[in-house]
């Protein structure tokens, strides 16, 4: 396919139905001339605070304004302040609809399947708030979730916002020294966990983890079950312990804390593997108005949508989804392996829940090809609408995949940001076209660019990934980081007043984005640079490889590219197969970062959240240790790369 052609283009009905449409004709409206979308991009971050405080207005939030400037101090960085003398409680906002069509449905992959109505996802939310309540939990306390992506996991998190606690949580797949690694940190009042889980037809039972968990964590007053793989799970041996129908009042009256914007809602934590993972603090205000944009504007969410995304508890693209309630969409909520029993199993829930709004990652969309299993050919998908794609840099030929599986009237949305802010700095756009390999746009109010080792902002060529102005949804600081030393060390530090969190990128001349990996992972043999997405994109085009990392080796005074390649079952990676892989890589990436070593390994580390990680293998290569390892979803994996004959010569 010519690249300088869309992929997919808006129809003049999308866009006149688009909500970003509607904004701007708002906007107009009330005196602020934006008749298309770089007009409207320029002016969200030429005048920030006049944006977010239309958002506010446009989406209408449910608070107190107060009489605050939205932005004040916006030369501060960080230190802004957002919405001075606002209240509002996130919870109120995300439950605002009534009624009793579906605010949320649940499947698993046994096929049950469970349904919960805006009235009773309220009532639900009231019983287990008064719970807390009544343990005295509220604004200055946390509450914890160690669970799966349940119904029960969404109202937990809710109640904990309804009275001003701040929510944080873990899936179930972590491992006890990860869990307390995070929450011995934030020490909750009250753990939600659940008796166990199903993970790809096997059932696992995480009361043993549940009660080491619960012991080692001081201050905990409550523990409450979540019934999931038992109807009725035996609680002998998990201390403080009561099962969640039992928690709280029911028919317990709504009441909702109005606190400050930047009341702290989320503990999110960083999934990098140099230490002990940072836990970042994200305030109510900022994560609702960034959610709302997004959802709203960007993947033009509207009420009664579907709206779906693979995630667990423990990656930010469930607090992500659990938002898309205040945008009135039907939440979709699937736990289990995304190929159990078989590659059908996510698209035939979405075709039998009219999902509208289908959200995955690379790597899936990876596996879904290699699988052969083409969702058009076996179903009906025609309420699907936009597929949006996160997690990692999603290949040019993903884009042509999607196009032809799974249908070409899909708008395919790769979209990038992080746990960092909660949120995207570049998304999907209704009105604009989608081109292979590129985010369509960098997100409103976000003044992203892209900048060269000396700060230079750059059009057309790689850079840092940076952020030139405040965003309500910064991080309010790390835990236990008073003086905010560690915060600023992280996002400052490189250029001081401007925001830069490691993405290596590229800024095309139309406004779209391609993010070429991680910059601390580029590949620099002889002082040029590459990004490893780069590499990935063509040696995983090749049918015997099934994934890959790479990484630059120190040798000989220099760096050299080592690549690892996961292999299917009965290919051997011999001298033929190696200089395919050489020869694609020279053809479709560049000559100067042809592999010097090309190595077959049986597992690549990811983390939890499917992102591979290169800085890890890249300290096991080189003798070095490997801290936070329980943020991989397979540690035992770094094993394969340590201390390999092929690499000492």
């Amino acid at each position: 396919m010519n690249p300088a052609e869309p992929t997919w283009s808006p129809t003049a009905l999308r866009v006149a139905d688009a909500n970003l449409t509607r904004f701007m004709r708002w906007l107009g409206d009330r005196g602020q001339a934006v008749t298309d979308w770089d007009a409207l991009w320029r002016w969200s971050v030429t005048e920030p605070g006049a944006f977010w405080d239309a958002l506010y207005a446009y989406a209408g939030v449910v608070g107190e304004r107060g009489d605050g400037p939205a932005l004040a101090d916006a030369e501060r960085m960080p230190g802004a302040r957002w919405f001075a003398g606002t209240r509002l409680n996130f919870a109120e906002n995300l439950l605002r609809q009534r009624g009793r069509e579906a605010a949320l449905v649940f499947v698993n992959e046994r096929g049950a399947r469970r349904e919960l109505s805006w009235d009773g996802l309220r009532a639900e939310v009231a019983r287990v708030a008064a719970g807390l309540r009544a343990l005295g939990v509220g604004p200055g306390d946390r509450v914890a979730g160690f669970l799966p992506n349940l119904p029960e996991t969404l109202i937990a998190m809710l109640a904990s916002a309804s009275v001003g606690a701040t929510w944080t949580s873990c899936s179930p797949d972590f491992g006890v020294p990860g869990v307390l690694d995070r929450f011995g940190q934030v020490r909750p009042k009250v753990l939600f966990a659940a008796d166990g889980y199903f993970y790809a037809g096997k059932t696992l039972d995480s009361r043993r983890q549940v009660a080491e968990v619960a012991a080692a964590l001081p201050g905990l007053e409550r523990l409450v079950i979540v019934p999931y793989v038992s109807a009725e799970p035996d609680l002998a041996g998990l201390p403080r312990a009561v099962g969640f129908a039992d928690f709280g009042s029911p028919g317990a009256a709504e009441r909702f804390e109005r606190l400050p914007f930047d009341h702290p809602l989320y503990v999110l934590y960083s999934s990098g593997t140099t230490g002990q993972p940072k836990g970042i603090v994200h305030g109510a205000g900022g994560t609702l108005l960034q959610h709302l944009k997004e959802h709203q504007l960007h993947s033009d969410v509207k009420a009664g949508d579907r709206l779906f995304f693979y995630t667990t508890c423990g990656w930010m693209m469930w607090n992500w989804l659990a938002s898309g309630l205040a945008s009135g969409a039907t939440l979709v909520l699937y736990e289990g392996s995304p190929f159990h029993p078989d590659p059908a199993v996510l698209w035939e829930m979405a075709a039998a829940e009219g999902v509208t709004i289908f959200g995955t990652s690379p790597k899936y969309l990876a596996a879904l090809e290699k699988s052969g299993f083409r969702p058009r050919e076996r179903m009906s998908l025609a309420r699907l609408r936009t597929l949006l794609s996160t997690g990692s840099p999603l290949a040019p030929e993903q884009y042509d995949f999607v196009r032809d599986a799974i249908g070409p009237d899909v708008q395919l949305c790769s979209i990038s940001g992080g746990t960092d802010i909660v949120s995207c700095f570049a998304l999907g756009n209704p009105l604009l076209p989608v081109y292979r390999g590129e985010l369509q746009c960098r997100g409103l109010g976000m003044k992203v660019e892209v900048w060269d080792e000396d700060g230079r902002s750059v059009t057309g060529a790689k850079g840092e990934l940076v952020c030139t102005a405040p965003f309500p949804s910064m991080p309010i600081g790390f835990w236990n980081d008073a003086g905010g030393s560690r915060y600023r060390a992280a996002y400052f530090e490189r250029f001081p007043g401007v925001w830069h969190h490691g993405d290596y990128a590229l800024l095309t001349a139309r406004g779209g984005l391609v993010i070429l990996g991680r910059s601390d992972a580029v590949l620099n043999p002889g002082g040029v640079r590459i990004g490893t997405a780069e590499i990935y994109r063509p040696v995983e085009q090749l049918d015997e490889v099934l994934e890959s990392v790479v990484i630059g080796q120190d040798w000989d005074n220099d760096v050299r590219v080592v690549l690892f390649v996961r292999l299917r079952e009965g290919v051997l990676l011999d001298d033929a197969l190696r200089e395919r892989i050489r020869a694609a890589i020279r053809r479709n990436a560049t000559p100067r970062h042809v592999p010097a070593k090309i190595v077959a390994v049986p597992e690549i580390p990811r983390t939890r959240s499917g992102k591979i990680v290169e800085l890890a293998v890249r300290e096991v290569v080189h003798g070095r240790p490997v801290g936070n390892t329980e943020a991989l979803a397979n540690p035992e994996a770094l094993e394969h790369f340590r201390g390999l004959p092929e690499l000492q010569s």
